[in-house]
């Protein structure tokens, strides 16, 4: 089975009810934590899920693992909970960068979600010539990613960077981190043989914008000895669809499914 779906089916280390609420929250996590919800985390629970005292919540933070936390005061506007035991213990997620021009707002966020699914350990929105959606709200990308974390079971949600120029991110690049591009004019069309003759290393993927890289652009990345373009196959994908394909690929051939 791989990482991901062992993620996402929720294996307890003691057994909870499945239809908890579940929540991504910043406070430690410890037995007796108290954990004071954001303003809409309360609402949800307290207004929408009609949350009583003493009622239970799955929280995580991305450090401490999963917890069960039971509320111990519930207003229409705060929320406390109290964490009483650990129902996962802390997992490493991998270490996938992924890099992308700003889509339309829709699109963006359904970008952000499924490459939180797909195990993104950090996003950055990258600014390239042909980028059109230039400004992004970092929070929005945030919460999307947040929203996908806690419902999918994960235990990490990705760092969300503030966007780049291309050049800038190429210029500062760890060279220790193989960076995956999406090139329709990749000289080799199978993306698994691509895949299959690189050294298992940290690993980024980089999906252009709608209307492809300037080939100024194009040539910048090709000279990098750190970068490997790959072909998605015959047809133009929009920009969220290539992010999973590519996702996908690679996490198949170099992450943690295979």
């Amino acid at each position: 089975m791989s990482r991901v779906a062992r993620l996402c089916s929720l294996r307890l280390v003691s057994p909870m009810p499945s239809k908890l609420p579940r929540l991504f929250v910043r406070s430690p996590l410890r037995t007796g934590a108290e954990i004071v919800l954001a303003p809409d985390q309360a609402h949800y629970l307290a207004n929408v899920l009609r949350l009583k005292p003493q009622e239970q919540v799955l929280v995580f933070n991305g450090v401490d693992g999963e917890w069960c936390a039971r509320a111990v005061a519930v207003g229409k506007r705060k929320v406390t909970l109290a964490a009483e035991h650990q129902t996962r213990a802390q997992e490493d997620g991998p270490d996938l960068h992924y890099l992308f021009a700003p889509i339309k707002r829709a699109r963006l966020d359904y970008m952000a979600q499924k490459a939180t699914e797909m195990g993104a350990s950090l996003l950055q929105p990258v600014i390239t010539r042909r980028t059109v959606a230039e400004r992004v709200k970092i929070e929005r990308l945030e919460s999307n990613a947040i929203e996908a974390a806690e419902q999918c079971g994960m235990l990490c949600v990705p760092e969300v960077r503030a966007p780049a120029k291309l050049e800038a991110l190429i210029e500062g690049w760890d060279e220790n981190r193989l960076l995956i591009f999406a090139d329709e004019a990749a000289p080799t069309a199978s993306p698994l043989e691509t895949l299959a003759a690189q050294t298992p290393r940290p690993l980024a993927v980089l999906i252009g914008p709608e209307g492809g890289f300037e080939p100024e652009e194009r040539a910048l990345l090709l000279r990098q000895r750190f970068v490997v373009p790959v072909s998605l196959g015959p047809r133009i994908m929009r920009a969220d669809t290539a992010a999973v394909a590519c996702l996908a690929l690679v996490n198949a051939v170099l992450g943690d499914w295979h």
